[in-house]
């Protein structure tokens, strides 16, 4: 395999799904027959976790291979999903602060990788919510950035300072590196406010908005409890199939099934019926970054 496409999934706002996007495309992928590889870049280890794995048994992770001590392929654990996974565990959270004082800090990852590269069709990057050393280092490595973006105002104002620093990448570590574009989470198609922040964003930003949206769904956080990804413990709800569909526009193949236009949704949680005021709610002006 000599064509392996690097996928970083970052966002700097929290909850906005990055890890339930890397976790259920990777498994979806899976399914394709692809071989995948994915990277927890968060001290959380909600990835980790997510796919089955306990972060306080790891005794091997990506803390160790970023700070030179064991290789790649030494760290590398097997998931019951398909793909392979370097794990992370709390220890990454002092990892910032000693790659800060390494020569060619922002190159860690992508030379680690370099190993590993040519066995996998497919790596996705799972970056924290902070726009650090470590999300750095996986703007460097990547040929793509996808972006989740929960839709909603919050979300909204954290995606120029997002583009900024790929900017910034794409002049100085990366300049191959390329925005595949949005992709909308926790949707509700119900909701104008929804809409309109999806509308904006291509406005305001000139990126592309990836279809298809990912509807809210309960089970995206039942999910992890059981160490499975939506793609097991949901298999035909809305969201797999959304993802599932997202997962193969990566690779090129067209949707094997419509995506439900069914939103899972608490009883009691109604949709808006206005759409939000950008201006009022302090969103920055001017033209598009």
């Amino acid at each position: 395999m000599t064509n392996c496409r690097t996928y970083a999934v970052a966002n700097q706002k929290g909850g906005v799904a990055k890890t339930t996007t890397v976790a259920s495309v990777a498994a979806a992928l899976a399914e394709l027959g692809k071989s995948v590889l994915v990277v927890d870049l968060d001290p959380q280890a909600c990835l980790t976790f997510s796919l089955g794995l306990d972060p306080d048994n790891i005794e091997l992770s990506i803390h160790d291979v970023l700070l030179g001590r064991v290789s790649s392929r030494m760290a590398l654990q097997q998931t019951a999903e398909g793909p392979d996974l370097l794990p992370s565990t709390i220890d990454l959270a002092g990892c910032e602060a000693q790659l800060l004082m390494r020569t060619g800090r922002e190159y860690v990852l992508r030379h680690a990788l370099d190993e590993v590269r040519s066995e996998y069709d497919v790596m996705l990057l799972d970056c924290a919510p902070t726009l650090g050393v470590l999300t750095l280092n996986a703007l460097t490595a990547a040929d793509e950035v996808i972006v989740p973006l929960q839709c909603e105002t919050l979300s909204h104002r954290g995606v120029g300072q997002l583009l900024d620093t790929v900017h910034d990448v794409q002049r100085l570590t990366n300049p191959n590196l390329t925005v595949r574009g949005v992709l909308p989470t926790l949707f509700d198609a119900r909701t104008l406010h929804a809409k309109a922040v999806l509308g904006d964003i291509a406005t305001r930003y000139g990126v592309e908005v990836l279809e298809p949206p990912i509807p809210r769904s309960v089970r995206f956080a039942e999910a992890p409890a059981a160490g499975k990804t939506i793609m097991r413990a949901g298999r035909r709800s809305p969201g797999a199939t959304a993802y599932r569909s997202f997962a193969r526009s990566l690779v090129g193949l067209p949707p094997a099934e419509p995506v439900p236009s069914t939103i899972e949704l608490p009883a009691d949680e109604a949709p808006d019926d206005e759409a939000p005021a950008f201006a009022e709610a302090g969103l920055p002006g001017g033209e598009p970054r």
